[in-house]
């Protein structure tokens, strides 16, 4: 195991990115990251800039709008970097799936950047701060 895998899997610094949800997801991905749930304990660490990074929390659909904004986003993010699709907006676009703005689910924008993406889905419509806790020291396990 790398050096940056294991600092990865050790001490994730996330950036909450949010393309055009509804503020559901957000508002319980900033719940994560209160004091209340203690996150710092599995080494997660908010961050204000995607270039310090080690993974981005995304929550809501893509569309034409933030598109290119996310993949600059995405670009400036240190590889490698975990991308977490929190809610269901994220994961299959839910009730804006045939709308004409929307461009595809994250999994499919990420994958057009970066093909070797490591990319993880917390479902739900918003999840719980223990869901999405549960899913992002899951999905650093199994790195």
């Amino acid at each position: 195991m790398s050096l940056t895998m294991w600092g990865l899997k050790k001490s994730p610094w996330v950036y909450h990115v949010a393309l055009s949800p509804c503020n559901n997801c957000d508002i319980e991905i900033l719940d994560v990251l209160t004091p209340r749930f203690d996150v710092e304990r599995f080494g997660i660490k908010l961050v204000g800039s995607p270039r310090h990074a080690d993974a981005l929390l995304v929550s809501g659909s893509i569309n034409r709008h933030v598109l290119p904004r996310f993949r600059e986003l995405y670009r400036q993010t240190a590889k490698p970097c975990v991308v977490f699709g929190i809610g269901s907006c994220a994961l299959s676009m839910t009730m804006f799936r045939d709308s004409y703005n929307c461009v595809g689910p994250l999994d499919e924008v990420v994958r057009e950047i970066d093909p070797n993406a490591i990319i993880a889905y917390v479902p739900g419509c918003p999840p719980k701060p223990e869901a999405i806790i549960l899913g992002v020291v899951k999905a650093l396990k199994s790195l």
